[in-house]
């Protein structure tokens, strides 16, 4: 451990930061019989304080979570949406053939206002 006014440089740690083993007993509070905080250059560390839990952990915690790819997805639509999905449904699946896009193709078209 260094005096005051002298320097003890040590590598890895920020700050220079240095525990002996006695040190890091002596730092060791028993509070119940199975939970021990550990006062580590300043960070209380103990299992049983609340978490306040913020924007970005539970963030993380919706996106990073473990979804089961097997399980069945049901989805339950309104009569209305059920509608619109089934039209659609039908413009999409409808049946093309060349005299409709000829038809399409070659409809007449004005330019001018119809008076």
């Amino acid at each position: 451990m260094a005096d005051l006014g002298e320097e003890n440089k040590v590598s890895g740690v920020f700050g220079g930061v240095e525990f002996n083993n006695n040190e890091q007993n002596e730092n060791v509070v028993n509070t119940n019989s199975d939970v021990e905080n550990i006062e580590n250059a300043g960070t209380i560390r103990n299992p049983n304080l609340p978490v306040k839990h913020g924007f970005w952990n539970k963030f993380k915690a919706f996106w990073l979570q473990d979804i089961d790819w097997n399980k069945e997805i049901k989805v339950e639509l309104t009569p209305y949406q059920q509608k619109v999905e089934d039209e659609i449904n039908d413009f999409l699946h409808q049946e093309i053939t060349w005299e409709k896009v000829h038809d399409f193709l070659f409809q007449e078209i004005s330019f001018r206002r119809k008076d």
